[in-house]
């Protein structure tokens, strides 16, 4: 067993900016970040688009990005929310920058903002096209260097330590050692969740492989309050390459640049035919009118055409999509790149509240894996960094001023044991993972309806059974244990879809 103050489970942008504060402002409490993969591997690395704030008040304003928010969000987004991370997020943003993160700049030396669909503004700030990845550099680099900050990779988080019935209290979490094979017990004062999204439940996602909701999962086995699992943003625009997973995602900065949309079968532009906004719309709407589109026309997929913007543009702005483009065969400057939307992003979660706590005392949750009302039933473009920025940020305030009364409530607990030693058979779960993926594709996509729902419900209560069976009886693997969770959060997604009856931002029934 290991004890330490704060435990951290993610080390994307939201677990880290919580380790970063706590440790900075308490030196002698230690702070241990786990994640199941290698440091850098979470959503936040593959972000590609950028952090959307209020940085230029000639052109924009705190009002602008709070409208914009809550249109895209259909005002089912909590108005108090979206305040505060649209007012707090620009000095977010202002300490990324201090702490040297190299944000593009003009020719004047003022911060190249962009647009994306949904911002009456250019506010997004951006490094190329791989922002995520070079803001997680920073911040994984300051945390080596702080020393009472340990990050230890391949160390997988199986279910929280929860104690009481009914005034539930969380005392850190189980673990599985994916190297060694063995099972570790984390006692910690505050337990934070930082796990990113789920859409690994889906077979075409831009997500990466670790993406299997764990946190969510954790969460509501624990008896957290987890809402809006229904609202899940498919990104319109992702490289046709079936097969791939994930799939690659062509940024929503490309249209923001003068990018547009055309059909296979007619090479026509058609976005204005579903709304005025064009290819600048919001994704749900974006996603939606592809989906139609390709539809209508019986087609895979249909194109993005960047051929206009030309060869110097792309390079200086978009060099990755560029770069990976033309592995794969596609010169951006004379050739149409085939797209088609893939799941992206899960707007509902652990519920939050402003300060990052969760119905569970001791236990926050902050970035993707947490619901704090700001995305309502769709997130606009580029909010989702500025997210988990603000509330990285104010749970780690919060469990600081807490942190006397909440170590006054832990106790001793025992060490796990682990009784089952059957080993459980790769292939079948491979099999079930493919089976639940392929469930989820089928009914509870872009396009949904009850009974359609309905039956994906049975489908999937019959392979969450085994599961389960099989888990008693095993020893506990990464797959299986990823299995069981995305069982968990499909089985979420249908809950409350089920439970919303009419359409509303990315919940689209028939």
């Amino acid at each position: 067993m290991k004890q330490v103050d704060f435990l951290v489970i993610g080390s994307g942008l939201a677990g880290l900016t919580f380790a970063l504060k706590v440790a900075e402002a308490e030196p002698d409490k230690q702070v241990m970040v786990i994640t199941k993969a290698v440091e850098n591997e979470a959503n936040s690395h593959y972000a590609q688009g950028g952090v959307a704030a209020v940085t230029n008040f000639r052109l924009d304003s705190f009002e602008k990005h709070i409208e914009d928010t809550l249109i895209a969000g259909s005002y089912l987004c909590d108005p108090q929310v979206v305040e505060l991370v649209v007012k707090e997020g620009a000095q977010r943003v202002q300490d990324l920058i201090k702490l040297g993160v190299p944000f593009d700049k003009t020719q004047e030396g003022e911060l190249d903002l962009g647009l994306e669909g949904g911002h009456s503004a250019p506010r997004i700030l951006h490094f190329k096209d791989t922002t995520g990845a070079a803001i997680l550099s920073v911040l994984l680099e300051k945390a080596k260097h702080q020393p009472n900050i340990e990050i230890l990779t391949h160390l997988f988080a199986l279910d929280l330590l929860v104690s009481g019935d009914h005034d539930k209290v969380c005392q850190g979490a189980y673990t599985l050692d994916t190297a060694s094979k063995s099972l570790l017990t984390i006692q910690a004062s505050v337990t934070v969740l930082a796990t990113g999204g789920s859409c690994q439940v889906y077979s075409s996602t831009t997500n990466p492989l670790v993406a299997t909701g764990d946190g969510v999962a954790m969460a509501y086995r624990a008896g957290a309050d987890v809402r809006d699992m229904e609202f899940i943003q498919f990104h319109p625009t992702s490289l046709y390459n079936p097969g791939k997973s994930p799939a690659f995602l062509i940024t929503e900065a490309l249209r923001g640049a003068g990018a547009v949309l055309r059909n296979a079968r007619y090479q026509k532009e058609f976005m204005y035919d579903y709304d005025e906004r064009g290819p600048l719309a919001p994704r749900d709407v974006v996603a939606r009118s592809i989906h139609h589109e390709m539809k209508k026309h019986g087609d895979d997929f249909v194109y993005i055409d960047a051929r206009h913007l030309g060869d110097q543009k792309l390079k200086d702005h978009f060099p990755n999509i560029v770069r990976t483009c033309k592995q794969l065969g596609y010169d951006l400057t004379t050739d149409l790149l085939p797209v088609v939307p893939a799941a992206h992003y899960f707007c509902g979660g652990i519920h939050a509240d402003t300060q990052g706590r969760t119905s569970i005392a001791n236990l926050y949750a902050c970035g993707e894996c947490a619901h704090t009302g700001l995305h309502g039933a769709n997130r606009l473009a580029s909010n989702s960094l500025l997210e988990a920025l603000v509330f990285g940020y104010r749970a780690a305030e919060d469990s600081l001023e807490q942190f006397d009364r909440i170590t006054s409530q832990t106790g001793r607990l025992a060490d796990v044991t682990q009784a089952a030693s059957t080993p459980v058979e790769a292939q079948w779960v491979a099999d079930q993972t493919g089976i639940l993926k392929s469930i989820m594709g089928k009914y509870a996509g872009i396009v949904r309806n009850e009974n359609e729902l309905l039956q994906a419900q049975k489908q999937l209560l019959a392979i969450s059974s085994k599961t389960e069976a099989v888990y008693v009886r095993s020893y506990p693997t990464q797959s299986l244990c990823e299995l069981r969770n995305l069982l968990t959060v499909a089985q979420l997604i249908i809950r409350d879809a089920l439970q919303r009856k009419e359409s509303v931002g990315l919940h689209y029934m028939e």
